[in-house]
């Protein structure tokens, strides 16, 4: 299995630059200069197996990457929608708070003394940090924040949400 380190968004620039939607917490020792980065893309698209780290930078808060292999903007746009992986067997990818968003999709949602609140709908990947989407038993949308403090179990058929007190009557009240 993989671990997805970050997916490759829009090109920035004409140099071939990118911007990056990252899935770690760590990008600075992710992404040094010369690491070599397998790829997953869509097949027939082209992209490289692998690519090599040209350099890293953060604008205005989005972490921009160039590859080695891609010259230009042109080879920037191809790469739109690549994860960036590694083999989680790589004793740098010992990372357990990592997972792939359609891991979690569908996974029982439970309060810590195991009641059924609903279920995992998605996971947006934030700046500062990610948040679950969950869908509760009312159907009403929440989000908590991806954290150990308020997610600390994420097992193979559910996650343990141990959400703040009055968190989800905030997403109900507009629906009454």
């Amino acid at each position: 299995m993989k671990v997805v380190l970050a997916r490759i968004g829009k090109p920035h620039g004409l140099r071939g630059e990118v911007t990056v939607q990252l899935h770690t917490d760590d990008p600075e020792r992710r992404f040094p200069v010369g690491a070599v980065l397998d790829t997953e893309a869509e097949a027939g698209t082209g992209v490289p197996r692998a690519l090599t780290i040209a350099s890293t930078r953060v604008h205005r808060g989005i972490w921009l990457l160039t590859f080695e292999e891609i010259p230009d903007r042109e080879g920037a746009e191809s790469l739109r929608g690549t994860r960036l992986v590694l083999d989680d067997a790589t004793p740098a990818a010992t990372d357990d708070d990592a997972y792939y968003e359609e891991d979690l999709v569908g996974l029982e949602v439970r309060d810590p003394s195991g009641e059924k609140l609903g279920a995992v709908s998605g996971l947006e990947i934030g700046p500062a940090q990610d948040r679950l989407v969950l869908t509760l038993t009312d159907g009403v949308t929440a989000y908590v924040p991806f954290v150990r403090r308020i997610v600390p179990t994420v097992a193979d058929d559910h996650v343990v949400v141990d959400a703040p007190p009055g968190l989800f009557d905030l997403y109900r009240e507009g629906t009454e």
